[in-house]
C-alpha cells in the first residue's frame, strides 16, 4: 500500500498536478474566442469548428506529453495565438480547403527549420540576459493583470491574492492551488460563474482536402509560418534556457512541426513551443524538484487531451471562468519566473541596458508588419548591444617607444 502511495505521490505530485491544470486553463480560457473567429472566417460549420479543437488538444497532450517523457524536461506546447488572430483577418473568402493548404505550407516551413538545425543555430548566438529579457516582457502583462483585474472584480482577484500570500508562508508548495480554489468559491459565491451553457459530447474528426491557392499561400501561410517562430517558438525556447533546461532545440521544432502537419487535415492550424503556459510549469510552484518539473507538463498534455476528445464542451467549459479568476491564477503562477527573469537579464553588467531594451520593447505590445513585440524586442535588443559593445571596445594598446640607446640619447658631436 505504501509503494502504491509512493508511486502516485511521483507520478502525480499535487504541485505537478496544479500547474498542468493552471496551464491549460490559461492557455485555453485566453485565447479560445480567438481560434472560434479564425475558423468562422473560414466559413467552419460546427462540426469542423469542433474538429479544430479535437487536432489543437490531440496535437498539443501528445507533444506535452511525448517531449516532456522523452527529455525529463517540461515541454509544454500551444496553439499559436498570434496566428489565430492572423487567419481571423486573412481567411476572409477563403475556403477550409484553402485554409488547410496555409497550416501545410506553414508547417512544412516548420519541420524544415527544425530538420536543418537554422533555428537552434540562431538561437545559440542569443545571449542569455536578452532572452531572459524577452521572457520577461512576454509575461510582464500576465504579472501586472494580477493587480489591474482588481479593479473591476475585487471580490474574487484579491481573495486569491491573499490565499496565495498566506500559503507562501505556510504552504509555499500549494501556494497556487489554495489560490486557484479560493477564487472558483469566491466567484461562485459572486455569482460570477455561469455553468448553464456547457453541453458535454464527444468530438469527431472532420477531414478537410488542403486546395493550394497561392493567394492564400502567400497572404496566410507565409505569414503564419513567420509569427509561428518569431512570435512562439523564439519566447518558447527563452522560457526553458532560462530556467537551466537545455534540451536540444531542433527536434522539438521539428516534431511540433511534423504533428502539425499531420494533423492540418483536421484544422491544427499552428502548434509551437509555449512560453507564458510553459512557465507556468517550469516554475518551482510546478515541483521544488527542477528534474521533477516535467511531469507538470504531461498533466498539461492530459488535460489538453481532454480538451480535444471534448472539443467545442471543454471550451466552453473553461471560457465560462471569470477573466478575472484567469487573469488572477496566470499572474500568481507566473510571480516566480518573472522575478528570475528580471534578475538573470539584470546580472550581467555588459549587457544590462541591452536587456532592459530588450524586455521594454517586448512589454510593449508592438507589431510590425504582423509580427508581434517578442522579435522586434530581440531585434532591438541585439542592435543595442552591436552599438554599445563597439562603442565601448578599448582603444588597441599603443606599442611601447624603444628605448633609446645611450648614442641615441647623446649628440652627434661631429656635427658640433
Amino acid at each position: 500500500m505504501s509503494s502504491m502511495h509512493h508511486l502516485l505521490r511521483r507520478a502525480a505530485p499535487p504541485s505537478a498536478v496544479a500547474a498542468g491544470l493552471i496551464a491549460v486553463v490559461v492557455g485555453i480560457t485566453s485565447s479560445a474566442a480567438i481560434v472560434f473567429t479564425a475558423a468562422r472566417a473560414a466559413g467552419a460549420t460546427q462540426a469542423e469548428l469542433t474538429s479544430w479543437m479535437l487536432a489543437l488538444g490531440v496535437g498539443m497532450g501528445v507533444t506535452c506529453i511525448g517531449l516532456s517523457l522523452r527529455y525529463r524536461v517540461p515541454v509544454v506546447t500551444a496553439w499559436s495565438t498570434p496566428g489565430a488572430a492572423l487567419m481571423a483577418t486573412g481567411l476572409h473568402g477563403a475556403t477550409m480547403a484553402q485554409a488547410v493548404g496555409a497550416f501545410l505550407l506553414s508547417a512544412a516551413l516548420i519541420t524544415v527549420c527544425g530538420v536543418t538545425g537554422w533555428f537552434e543555430r540562431g538561437m545559440d548566438r542569443i545571449p542569455v540576459p536578452l532572452a531572459a529579457g524577452l521572457l520577461a516582457g512576454v509575461l510582464l502583462e500576465f504579472g501586472t493583470r494580477l493587480f489591474s483585474s482588481m479593479h473591476g472584480d475585487f471580490a474574487v482577484v484579491f481573495p486569491m491574492f491573499v490565499a496565495y500570500l498566506l500559503s507562501r508562508r505556510w504552504l509555499p508548495r500549494y501556494a497556487v492551488i489554495a489560490a486557484l480554489v479560493t477564487g472558483v468559491v469566491a466567484a461562485a459565491a459572486g455569482g460570477s460563474l455561469d455553468l448553464g451553457g456547457v453541453r458535454f459530447q464527444v468530438a469527431s474528426p472532420v477531414l478537410t482536402a488542403p486546395d493550394f491557392s497561392w493567394q492564400v499561400l502567400i497572404s496566410v501561410g507565409l505569414p503564419l509560418f513567420v509569427v509561428t517562430m518569431a512570435s512562439q517558438n523564439l519566447p518558447g525556447v527563452a522560457v526553458l534556457r532560462n530556467e537551466g533546461y537545455h534540451v536540444p532545440v531542433s527536434p522539438l521544432i521539428s516534431w511540433t512541426g511534423g504533428v502539425n502537419l499531420l494533423l492540418a487535415p483536421l484544422g491544427l492550424f499552428g502548434l509551437n513551443l509555449a512560453a507564458i503556459t510553459a512557465a507556468i510549469c517550469t516554475g518551482r510552484e510546478a515541483h521544488e524538484n527542477p528534474r521533477r518539473r516535467y511531469t507538470a507538463a504531461v498533466w498539461a498534455g492530459i488535460f489538453y487531451l481532454c480538451v480535444g476528445v471534448f472539443g467545442g464542451a471543454v471550451g466552453s467549459l473553461l471560457t465560462a471562468l471569470p477573466p478575472a479568476l484567469v487573469a488572477g491564477i496566470a499572474g500568481l503562477g507566473l510571480l516566480g519566473t518573472i522575478g528570475g527573469s528580471l534578475s538573470s537579464a539584470l546580472s550581467d553588467e555588459r549587457w544590462r541596458e541591452a536587456a532592459v531594451v530588450t524586455f521594454l520593447t517586448t512589454a510593449s505590445g508592438v507589431t510590425l508588419l504582423g509580427i508581434g513585440s517578442a522579435f522586434w524586442g530581440l531585434l532591438a535588443g541585439l542592435c543595442t548591444a552591436f552599438v554599445t559593445h563597439t562603442r565601448h571596445r578599448p582603444a588597441p594598446p599603443t606599442p611601447p617607444t624603444p628605448a633609446r640607446t645611450e648614442s641615441q640619447q647623446l649628440p652627434d658631436r661631429s656635427r658640433i
